[in-house]
């Protein structure tokens, strides 16, 4: 069955007449006589009771006229959906980011694009860094917001922007007055990071061992926000990227820029190859590259 014959069926049914339903239906009644007869055949009898005087439906016409207006209300529906989601009218979009970046710059993100598609649902899975490249490559999400992976990582990478580790140290070090800070002053003090296997301590634990330094871990934890809090506390310092510096100022902590060596790297967009986006989730791809001119140091 198609919904052309579908629609002609119920026109017939509904006005009992084929020259009243050839009008409703603007077609010529040899169309419309071909049509039913395609659609009697494929299902395998007559559906109309046809005299020259009366037209009437059969025992089986009678029981496919519920069946074809649910189908037909159920095709029209679908094709409202779908429309709608092209048109980014309605629609569902879930991605995944590390929590650097869920925290602090992906909100505005998502004010600016909800107040252009504010029927448009989005699901934010915050997790670290190799959990957002397991959730693109399974397809759990459409996109996702990590670190450049390594080249042999099965996922397409767009940048956004360069992000900068800086120096985090409490509001009342020496540290915190100045323009900026070597590693060999930072490494001096107890040293605050998070927990393997973030992708922030791998980074910072493989430049400095190519520089012939060691991470002299003596506090560790899951969150971010832990980290600052325990720098404001006096703890000890840390290094992370220049995006959490509003989160390190808003626990108490104090961002220096860092260098000697200066580590950076992109961060960006995951895809899965050979993937097309919906339309929903490509406008959030257009609104993340849009937002995210964002500083790379301390300052």
């Amino acid at each position: 069955m198609t919904a052309k014959q579908l629609r002609a069926f119920l026109a017939v049914a509904h006005t009992l007449s084929f020259a009243q339903a050839c009008e409703r239906l603007h077609l010529s009644q040899s169309a419309l006589s071909l049509t039913i007869k395609a659609l009697e055949d494929g299902l395998g009898g007559r559906l109309f009771s046809r005299t020259t005087r009366a037209v009437s439906l059969t025992p089986e016409g009678e029981a496919l006229l519920p069946l074809a207006r649910r189908l037909l209300a159920d095709w029209d529906n679908a094709e409202d959906e779908l429309r709608q989601r092209f048109t980014l009218k309605q629609g569902r979009v879930a991605l995944a980011s590390m929590p650097s970046f869920a925290g602090n710059l992906l909100p505005s993100v998502l004010r600016t694009f909800r107040q252009r598609y504010p029927s448009i649902s989005v699901t934010v899975h915050d997790v670290i860094n190799e959990q957002v490249m397991e959730m693109v490559r399974d397809r759990h999400v459409e996109l996702g917001i990590a670190f450049e992976p390594e080249p042999t990582t099965p996922l397409c990478f767009t940048p956004l922007y360069m992000d900068r580790f800086v120096a985090v140290v409490p509001a009342d070090s020496p540290l915190a007055a100045r323009q900026g800070v070597v590693w060999d002053e930072l490494l001096e003090q107890p040293f605050i990071t998070l927990q393997r296997p973030s992708t922030v301590r791998f980074m910072l634990e493989d430049h400095l061992r190519m520089r012939g330094r060691n991470l002299p871990v003596q506090l560790e934890t899951h969150q971010l926000a832990t980290v600052g809090r325990m720098v404001a506390c006096g703890l000890g310092v840390s290094a992370v990227p220049a995006l959490c510096r509003v989160q390190m100022l808003e626990v108490g902590a104090q961002c220096v820029a860092l260098c000697d060596p200066v580590i950076e790297r992109p961060v960006g967009i995951l895809t899965k190859p050979g993937h097309e986006l919906s339309v929903a989730a490509q406008a959030i791809a257009d609104a993340l590259r849009a937002g995210t001119d964002y500083p790379h140091d301390a300052g």
